[in-house]
């Protein structure tokens, strides 16, 4: 199979990192087709543990070239970071981490003006990671972008940033802020680009060339399907498309190509920020402590809740997913019971999660079935069959549920941490 797309099926935070770091050694490339650096994979491998935002997680695997496709935004700042801590663990970069000049850049603006939005909003704020991807999103579909292309002409980019200042000072002094300086982010900028620049390449040739050359491309989903901005719990969403079809425009995959499509699934659900969590827990201060997590990108604690058939479902349908790879079943063994929500009712009348909008969301009533717990430690564990039955049988419920078969399932951070079925 030529092209293969990893992608969230909740609301982020899923473990793709993990899935990627498994399966990315069978690959010749693997790249980031959507998002920025409000998005974070945690690895942990033989160089240590990782918290990556932009470059693809696969880059740690010496034989695959990594692409930063021109549908993912980039903060500079977070792209150097990450790449002098690969350098630093001993990654060889070379020729073998790539991005593409059609990448929008997130500029000071930017992220000026997420906070500020945010602010403005008040108990309305979308709950953004404030980094400015949305801001950078909307300019890039209102003519207003500036991308890595724009730098190689260095007054192109003066003209374009003159301009996007001019006009960004404008709100921003509105909104209360204070108007921004052109030639510190030009000077900023401009040191940015000559760091990076041996690393801007144009994609589209490599990729196609791959293709048609049999080889194989790993695809690396940012966020979650419903996070998505058209089938996501909008507003509550992130600034680009989430689904499997995002890499198509995002890398330049034509859809022909896309030849296995993999859902990543944790065993409960968690979200960060605002929006609706169905199966978010108020009244069990175990259960919230336990399934609570601390986001990778931002530090802010993600809330917890059980597994949601209704939306895991939803993500197989509108992506097409073939398999899914099931993650952190290991902390589900804390529990005697564990529930699992297998639809919605609103009003008094049975729904779909696409039938309603985010605030019909908040208002439903999830449907449980209660399973009981194994309550043993199951991280040593390496073959499914030896799982407690009680761990399998959840394992087994939750695929007959959502309808699709679970290929893998996790049960520790590590990366042999994982059982293939």
């Amino acid at each position: 199979m030529s092209v293969t797309i990893i992608l969230g099926t909740q609301w982020g935070d899923e473990g793709k990192g993990k899935a990627i770091d498994t399966f990315a050694g069978d690959f010749d490339y693997v790249a980031r087709y959507n998002g920025g650096n409000n998005a974070g994979h945690t690895i942990v491998n033989d160089y240590g543990t990782f918290k990556i935002h932009l470059t693809p997680s696969g880059v740690f695997y010496p034989n695959i070239t990594a692409l930063v496709g021109g549908g993912v935004v980039m903060d500079p700042a977070v792209m150097l970071e990450e790449i002098r801590s690969l350098l630093d663990a001993g990654v060889d970069l070379k020729n073998r981490l790539l991005i593409s000049p059609r990448s929008h850049v997130i500029m000071p603006y930017h992220k000026v003006l997420d906070g500020l939005y945010e602010d403005a909003k008040g108990k309305g704020a979308t709950g953004t990671t404030r980094r400015g991807i949305g801001p950078t999103f909307a300019d890039k579909v209102s003519y207003n972008g500036i991308r890595w292309g724009d730098f190689a002409d260095s007054s192109v980019f003066a003209a374009r940033l003159e301009m996007q200042i001019a006009l960004k000072n404008k709100i921003i002094v509105a909104l209360g802020g204070e108007a921004l300086a052109f030639d510190a982010i030009y000077d900023e900028y401009m040191g940015y680009y000559a760091q990076l620049k041996p690393f801007i390449r144009e994609l589209f040739p490599i990729v196609q060339d791959g293709l048609k050359n049999g080889k194989k491309f790993l695809l690396e989903q940012a966020m979650g399907t419903c996070l998505d901005t058209d089938w996501g719990t909008y507003p509550f969403v992130t600034g680009s498309t989430t689904i499997a079809s995002a890499a198509t425009t995002g890398l330049g995959v034509p859809p022909r190509e896309i030849s296995q499509i993999i859902g990543i699934a944790k065993s409960y659900t968690t979200r960060v920020g605002g929006g609706p969590l169905p199966t978010e827990i108020f009244d069990d201060e175990f259960a919230i402590k336990t399934l609570s997590e601390v986001a990778a990108t931002t530090g802010r604690i993600r809330r917890g809740g059980w597994f949601d058939v209704e939306v895991v479902r939803f993500a197989t349908m509108i992506s097409g997913i073939d398999a899914l790879f099931l993650t952190k079943l290991d902390i589900l063994s804390a529990f005697d019971e564990i529930k699992i929500c297998t639809g919605y009712e609103l009003d008094g009348k049975s729904v779909h999660y696409y039938d309603l909008d985010s605030y019909q969301l908040g208002r439903v009533t999830p449907i449980y079935e209660t399973m009981p717990g194994w309550k043993s430690d199951i991280c040593g564990i390496r073959d499914f069959v030896d799982l407690p039955p009680e761990a399998k049988a959840y394992v087994e419920r939750i695929e007959e549920l959502v309808g699709v078969k679970i290929g893998w399932v996790t049960n520790g951070p590590e990366r042999e941490a994982i059982m293939a079925r």
